[in-house]
């Protein structure tokens, strides 16, 4: 009860609660929609940011990379023998690069699953993303691209073309991040230690890269594998006929950068191909990166059948594979003789 002979106005009393609730509500409201926002994308990861990690953990594994090899410090030793008998090396910088771009994402995303071509139980809680959306992913990509964390596979390759590196064919490595959602190649972080180049895509959304401006399938020139090459040689003359030029190279995501555009100051050392063929068992940590990179450019990466990979579950991609771009893709697949990989 108000003291005798005070009266209280109910007008001023609901004016001052108001006040009250606008003045808690300035104090309280980037907390509040902050809380909110989190309670509306628990569970969900933007796909923007998380190519900004991958990019980020691509170029850290990397450093990693270049370090072990120009101490040389490599350190090899052999994993066992691939199916066509050659063999899988693991060296320092593999290992080294493995433990930056795991524990990087993990960190940043823990929700997320991600595939690595190394194991390793070394733990590095210290590894941080720095929250750094470079420039040109901001200025291509929108955020806000929400997505389930359970529908998210990440693969990395933290060291492609092992065999060349070791060779001291620098110019073959590569680091490689692929995001695929429900199996499907979504985002793309192909990088090239050795000349600090970056290619990077997300389907639908933008990139870096482009295609060539022309391309021939009469014949193409066909770029393989030299280490894991199989019997591709033959396999390639016989869908294009014995003058076709097959390229032998190390790493597919080389290979994947042989099919596009290289800015200048890359072109020197590449080599340019119209068609990547693979005949043989991959993993799908060596192609996921550029399939996504591929796929966002409007081109394919198929297996010899002209089925699209599913890049989830179990890592190896056993139907081979066929990968252009800037040329008709169902024509390729269609001048490639019957090959069951599983049977060579």
């Amino acid at each position: 009860m108000a003291p005798m002979g005070i009266r209280l106005s109910p007008l001023g009393v609901a004016v001052f609660c108001l006040l009250g609730v606008g003045v808690i509500y300035h104090l309280y409201a980037g907390v509040i929609s902050s809380r909110l926002a989190a309670f509306r994308t628990r569970g969900k990861v933007d796909l923007r940011e998380l190519l900004a990690v991958s990019l980020e953990a691509a170029v850290l594994g990397g450093t990693e990379v270049k370090k072990v090899r120009e101490e040389n410090g490599l350190k090899e030793k052999s994993k066992g023998k691939t199916k066509e008998g050659a063999n899988e090396l693991l060296t320092m910088g593999d290992l080294q690069s493995h433990r930056k771009m795991f524990n990087l994402i993990s960190n940043a995303f823990p929700e997320v699953t991600v595939n690595s071509e190394e194991h390793d139980n070394t733990v590095d809680k210290a590894a941080a993303w720095s929250r750094d959306i470079p420039t040109d992913i901001r200025d291509k990509i929108e955020g806000g691209k929400y997505v389930p964390a359970e529908s998210i596979t990440v693969w990395i390759d933290p060291l492609d073309a092992t065999q060349e590196y070791t060779e001291n064919l620098v110019k073959y490595v590569t680091t490689m991040v692929c995001v695929a959602v429900d199996g499907k190649p979504v985002i793309g972080v192909i990088h090239q230690p050795f000349t600090g180049f970056t290619a990077w895509a997300f389907v639908g959304q933008g990139s870096n890269m482009r295609p060539r401006p022309s391309y021939t399938v009469t014949p193409p020139k066909a770029i393989v594998s030299r280490s894991h090459s199989g019997t591709v040689k033959s396999y390639v003359q016989e869908a294009f006929g014995n003058s076709t030029t097959i390229i032998e190279a190390g790493g597919a995501g080389y290979k994947v950068l042989s099919l596009l555009e290289m800015p200048s100051s890359e072109t020197g050392s590449m080599d340019q191909a119209d068609v990547y063929i693979h005949v043989t068992f991959i993993k799908k940590w060596d192609i996921c990166a550029g399939a996504a990179l591929l796929k966002a450019l409007g081109g394919h990466m198929t297996t010899l059948k002209g089925e699209d990979i599913d890049y989830s579950g179990t890592p190896v991609n056993k139907g081979g594979l066929v990968a252009s771009v800037g040329v008709d893709h169902k024509a390729l697949l269609e001048r490639l003789p019957n090959w069951d990989p599983e049977k060579h």
